[in-house]
Order: C-alpha cells, then structure tokens, then sequence
C-alpha cells in the first residue's frame, strides 16, 4: 500500500518551504518517525518523519523545491523492515557519538565529508556549522597549497585539457551561495523597521556594581537550589518587565490606525544563530522568578543548537531584548523588531572612570540602548522608560521587593 509523505502544517504567516536535504533515497528502508527530510521556513528548518515503516519511493520534490502544507513529497509502500547488520551497528554510533544539526548534516552530504574527521566546538562535541565551514577552508588551502606560485609545473600527456594555460600565482576565492530563507527574512525585515517606521534612538550608562555584588554573593546557592546559573539576563528581563508597566505605551504596537496595548509581557531574547538572528520569546516573563527566566533562557539555548526551536517559540513578543555585549559590542543602536515599537539593547560591561560623592573611584559600566517608534513613543518616555531600567539595575531591592 502506497502511504503519502505529505508536507506538514505551516503557521498562517509562513506560505511555503524550500526543501534542503533528502536523508534517504528511492529504495531505502525507512523505520516510523525517522527523519527523512529537512524542509526550510522562514524562521525554522522542519524535519519530515516517515509517517509509517517500510520502503521509500519515488521522491516527488528534490532539494532546491519550493513547497506548500499539504503538498506531496514522497512516495512510500508500507511493511515491516529490518535494520542492516551495518545499520544496527554502525549508525546509531555514529549519530550518538556526532549528533548533527539539519544545516551540519547539508553541508557534510553536499561536501562528502566526514564528520568524524572534523573537530567539534559545541557543546559535548557537537559539530556546528562553523566547524565544517572552518574544515572545509582549511582543506582548501591545503589544496591550493600543492601548487607553489611562479613555479614550473610538468604535466605529461595526455590529456591536453588538463594542462593549465598558466601557472597559479595569486589565489583570490570567492564563492557565491543563494540566501537562506532565514536570512532573506531577517533583511527583509529588518528594511521594512527602517523603512516604515519613525525609528529613534537613546542612550544611558548603568553602573553594574551591586548587579555583580548580588549575583557573586548568591549564584552558587542559586544554583544548587535550581540547578541554573544566575546570570545578567534576568535582572535586565524585570527591569524591563518594571518599566514597562510604568510606560505602557512601550509594550505596545500599531496596526494600521490603530494602536494595541498589550496587557502582558511576551519579552523576546535576540540570539545570534549559524542560520541568522532569531528571537524566542518568554511568555508571561512577568509571572517567572528569576529561576524561571534563567532556565527558558538555557532550555532556548539547547533547541536553538540542536535546530529544535518551533514556530510557538518564536512568534509573538512585545519588547526584545538583544545583548551585543557578549561579542564585545560597546555601542550600538538596534533595530525594532515589527510590529513592537522598542528593543532594548545591552553591551559590553567595562571598567571606566566615574564621580560619585565627588571621588573618582572605577566602576563596572554598560552602555544601554533604546531604539523606539516615535510615531507611538515620545521622547519624554523613552527617557524615563531608561532610566527606569537604570534604576532598577543599580539598586537591585526594587526588583526583589517590587518597589
């Protein structure tokens, strides 16, 4: 009996996907729920499970294809099948021992590469997609390499084609490579904030003395009594959360004439992926302690580099919140997430020369940005709506006693 591998569901805002990467070819045994192509959104790369055990058919859509939900992209004829001795012993090792993420497993099968010849940067081992990149240009200068410039080559025949016309003397690679649906997403929105809105930016510093004092004295406690690190995030998350119920019209948007408070905080957390930047989104962040923030932020963190994050993960959101800081970034004015009307961003935290009670005494100082819609937001709250986060932040008690 024939079974159809059928393209799954897409959110109402992604109208289609690009298929990338076919893991099983026409005659190969497929096991229920195994993966058996990666299919490229927007936002996310989806994996396609075998619907049912047997034997792969005709594959109807080949990489590169544009598809819709419900679409056909496979052929299958049930049955029940048996793993080969190689497959029983060999394979599960191999993804046990390197797990690979959809856009690692691409460019290991588009290069045919071993994965166990490259070395893993991430987390237990795990392969990223800059490690392959990294191998694979290494392995191309070690190539180029074998033909020493303004030297004389000997080239017997035959054949004549394969005798170059000149020696190489210079080596100036390029490579042209289409856009990811991700990143052409990213550009595009990221032209239509600049483009339709009235974007402004302002700036403060925040003394981060009593934020280090307070995390330094309590993180290992915290830690053994919630199994997640304390980090910055969550302070900047409820200094946030605490200014913008003071300023309400921040954690607002506009749709057309309209302007929609939004009576919730749905913070979203900007993160910098192989595949371009993301923003996974903490709901109800007003409801969550500390701990809570701290451990969406990690379980965030494994699904964006296992490729697992979905698409209720990432829509939706009323403020973001983006730390350039952690690349070293001491300034810079971010651009507004649409439709929200604000993001705020975080920097580097750095020793600096400041007065206080007329003394020069050095001080661990972050520049904050606030970039905001001046079509809903004045100047006047974006001000406050700052130094409100500043406030919080120097004297941590108001987030802990929510005053």
């Amino acid at each position: 009996m024939s079974i159809e591998v059928l393209v799954p569901n897409l959110p109402e805002s992604v109208s289609d996907a690009t298929v990338i990467t076919w893991h099983k070819q026409p005659g190969d045994s497929v096991i229920k729920n195994e993966n058996l192509v990666d299919l490229e959104t927007d936002k996310v790369v989806l994996e396609v499970p075998a619907p049912e055990s047997g034997i792969l058919g005709n594959i109807l859509k080949e990489d590169g294809a544009i598809v819709i939900a419900g679409e056909i992209l496979a052929l299958m004829e049930a049955g029940e099948v048996s793993a080969s001795p190689k497959a029983a012993s060999e394979e599960p090792d191999e993804v046990e021992a390197i797990p690979l993420s959809p856009s690692v497993r691409r460019l290991i099968s588009e290069n045919a590469l071993d994965p166990a010849a490259i070395n893993g940067s991430g987390k237990d081992g795990r392969l990223t997609k800059t490690d392959v990149l990294d191998y694979l240009h290494k392995k191309n200068l070690q190539e180029a390499q074998l033909i020493k410039p303004n030297s004389v080559v000997k080239i017997q025949p035959p054949p004549p084609k394969e005798i170059p016309s000149a020696p190489v003397s210079n080596l100036r690679p390029e490579q042209r490579v289409p856009m990811t649906r991700l990143r052409a997403k990213v550009a595009e929105r990221l032209l239509q904030a600049q483009q339709n809105a009235a974007m402004l930016t302002t700036f403060n510093e925040v003394n981060m003395q009593n934020v280090i004092d307070l995390r330094n004295q309590y993180k290992e406690r915290f830690e053994q009594k919630h199994h997640v690190k304390l980090g910055f995030m969550s302070f900047f998350v409820k200094a946030s959360i605490e200014a913008l119920k003071r300023f309400p019209a921040i954690n607002a948007s506009i749709d057309d004439n309209d302007i929609i408070y939004h009576g919730y905080y749905d913070i979203g957390i900007a993160v910098s992926t192989e595949r371009g930047l993301i923003v996974p989104v903490l709901r109800d962040a007003d409801q969550l302690d500390f701990a809570g923030i701290e451990q969406s932020i990690v379980d965030f963190g494994a699904k964006t580099r296992s490729g697992s994050l979905t698409y209720d993960d990432l829509k939706g959101g009323t403020f973001t919140i983006t730390n350039g800081g952690i690349f070293g970034s001491m300034l810079s004015t971010p651009i507004l997430n649409p439709p929200q009307c604000a993001i705020l961003g975080m920097h580097a935290i750095k020793e600096r020369a400041v007065v206080e009670n007329g003394q020069i005494v050095i001080r661990p100082i972050m520049y904050l940005a606030l970039s905001y819609d001046h079509r809903l937001v004045d100047g006047r709250e974006a001000v406050q709506f700052l130094v409100t986060i500043k406030e919080c932040l120097e004297a941590p008690a108001h987030l802990l006693l929510n005053i």
